[in-house]
């Protein structure tokens, strides 16, 4: 391809409401347009980036046994209903009707479609397992769109889904989804991390993410830094403490007057002390509704996390009876419970008898009506369980407790689980180092989710012993569009992007200075042109006329990785300067030794 031929529209300055590296420089680079909030046109060089990202995909998932197939981007809503989804999904799922006044949806992802196919196609056991793929146009109406293709509302997806007879076999498909992912991950040419992660609103109870690391990632990864142990933020645990020590020097608990200070960084400041000894009080509610949706009773939880440490609502969503319904409670609850406004709450003092059961009543008449339920339910994280001489809400505005102990001052908590972030310095999972963080962009994710889809929508197949059996899937998907804007968070500079060879736009630009005027300089870069096009190089010519410092600066903001220059006076000398996008600095390379140069450095 020729410049002059081509359509290049960078831009000098990036548009105000581009926040993140990536998002500008796609913009300034000309890779993308932006039509509408979170929808972008894919321009020619953008589009480039997103056909090689699409070719290593289908070239290592075909290498994997998966087949390739085309689902529609506009789904009718029955099936959406059969998994519940259709009502479960929440505004993100886009809801349209045709004019028939028929539902139908904009597909964020397709289990519904590809499990209608199974149930229809696949009737016998002779037939697994199967995996089907495509790489298809996405859509999620993101309430707040940002960061260009980072968190945009079109996109580009491959998704993937298995078909197995049994639990072994759908573990054994997923293992091989893991290693095919891997594989398409090296040839990006970008470090990244597969990581341990919760299967959320997907299902299912195995899965992992693949996360590009990136100072500027909006996810945070934790790590061993003595092991390959790896998980996201939501899914690391946080081991139990060691049991605590009876202590013959524990503190007597002591009421503290805290005026104004309703925070634990500001008690802990008060009284001097690390804020490791405070524990933070988290107040939810979990509703009951009626058929109708309305609320019929509520249910108020007291979390206790330490002071230092943050809640973690994907473990929290866990805990038996909180079940991914809880909410915030409102203040009037708080109010109503505690007798005190957020800020000053704790498991102890006035309204003690709110978190413990009521004694069964002494009169055996009345066994048979159920015991009074606990208005406050207690849920302790396991580090507060473990701490003795902790500083907490005294129930009463104003005022704190020190010196509390389990045991002595309150009874042992009743709930003790993990529902904390863990923190940089917890001991791994694994037994083996501490624990590290750093940040990361998920461009792909896989999940087991055995029966969830094939049960709700009753896909069966007919197994050896001639039974109906539900299928065991698994689901793999990897954001296309997402990938390029990731591999810039991790690749630039103050110049521009600097793209790894495998996904960049071209491979080598040919500048060329004097091509319209001076023939030797025309036919030197007509020459290497051709022959490197002849040995499959993705080479552009820029016989654009541009002057030299413009003509550097746009490929360096573009990105392409090699540059080779051609020129009069380097003619004269016999020499081309050759430079990496990462040099700082030009190398001359003898015209008759450059094919065999550039040969070895673009590979």
């Amino acid at each position: 391809m020729k410049a002059s031929q081509f359509l290049i529209t960078t831009l000098k300055e990036a548009p105000a409401d581009a926040e993140v590296a990536s998002h500008q420089l796609m913009m300034r680079a000309g890779l993308i347009k932006k039509v509408g909030s979170g929808i972008y046109n894919y321009m020619p060089m953008g589009l480039r980036v997103i056909r090689k990202v699409e070719q290593i995909v289908r070239e290592e998932m075909n290498a994997a046994g998966a087949v390739e197939l085309s689902m529609p981007v506009i789904q009718p809503a029955e099936l959406w209903q059969e998994t519940g989804r259709f009502e479960a999904m929440g505004p993100e799922l886009l809801r349209i009707k045709d004019r028939h006044d028929r539902d139908f949806v904009v597909q964020p992802t397709s289990e519904e479609v590809v499990t209608d196919i199974a149930r229809q196609e696949l009737k016998s056991y002779k037939q697994l397992p199967k995996n089907l793929y495509q790489i298809q146009t996405k859509f999620r109406d993101e309430r707040r769109p940002r960061f260009g293709l980072m968190r945009g509302r079109e996109f580009i997806m491959k998704d993937a889904y298995s078909f197995d007879r049994t639990m072994e076999d759908a573990k054994a498909s997923y293992q091989k989804m893991t290693v095919a992912y891997r594989k398409i991950f090296d040839r990006f040419g970008l470090s990244y991390r597969a990581v341990a992660a919760d299967s959320g609103a997907i299902g299912g109870d195995l899965s992992e993410e693949f996360q590009v690391i990136a100072a500027t990632g909006e996810d945070a990864i934790v790590y061993s830094t003595g092991s390959d142990y790896a998980a996201n933020m939501e899914k690391a645990e946080a081991l139990q403490p060691l049991s605590r020590k009876a202590s013959t020097s524990a503190e007597l608990m002591e009421k503290i007057a805290t005026p104004g200070n309703s925070t634990c960084e500001a008690v802990a400041a008060q009284l001097g002390l690390p804020l490791a000894r405070t524990v933070k009080s988290l107040v939810l509610a979990t509703d009951e509704l009626a058929k109708d949706g309305s609320v019929v009773k509520s249910q108020v939880w007291l979390l206790l996390v330490r002071g230092d440490h943050s809640m973690n609502e994907v473990k929290v969503a866990k805990v038996e009876g909180l079940n991914n319904a809880f909410r915030f409670a409102t203040e009037e609850e708080i109010k109503t419970c505690f007798g005190c406004r957020a800020g000053y709450l704790g498991p102890i003092g006035k309204p003690q008898e709110l978190f413990y059961d009521e004694p069964p009543p002494a009169d055996d008449s009345v066994l048979s009506v159920p015991p009074p339920r606990k208005r406050v339910r207690l849920v302790v994280d396991r580090e507060v369980a473990s701490m003795t001489d902790w500083i907490c809400g005294a129930n009463e505005a104003g005022y704190h407790l020190r010196g509390v102990n389990w045991g002595r001052d309150l009874p042992e908590p009743d709930v003790v689980a993990d529902i904390r972030n863990v923190v940089a310095g917890d001991a791994s999972p694994d037994g083996k180092g501490v624990l590290a963080i750093e940040r990361g962009i998920e461009v792909g994710h896989v999940f087991y989710l055995g029966t969830k889809y094939s049960k709700a929508m009753d896909a069966k197949f007919l197994d050896i012993d001639g039974k109906p059996k539900l299928f065991e899937m698994g689901c793999y998907g990897i954001g296309i569009t997402r990938l390029p804007a990731a591999a810039i968070e991790q690749n630039h500079d103050e110049r521009g992007i600097i793209w790894p060879d495998a996904i960049a736009p071209f491979t080598l630009v040919i500048c060329t200075i004097d091509y319209a005027k001076d023939a030797a300089v025309k036919a030197t870069a007509d020459g290497l042109y051709e022959a490197l096009k002849a040995r499959g190089v993705d080479v552009i010519l820029d016989d654009r006329g541009e002057r030299p410092g413009i003509m550097f600066a746009e490929w360096e903001l573009i990105g392409v990785p090699h540059r080779a220059v051609i020129s009069s006076r380097g003619l004269k000398e016999g020499t081309v300067e050759y430079q990496h996008r990462k040099e700082t600095a030009a190398t001359k390379i003898a015209v008759g030794e450059l094919d065999a140069f550039l040969a070895e450095r673009v590979k």
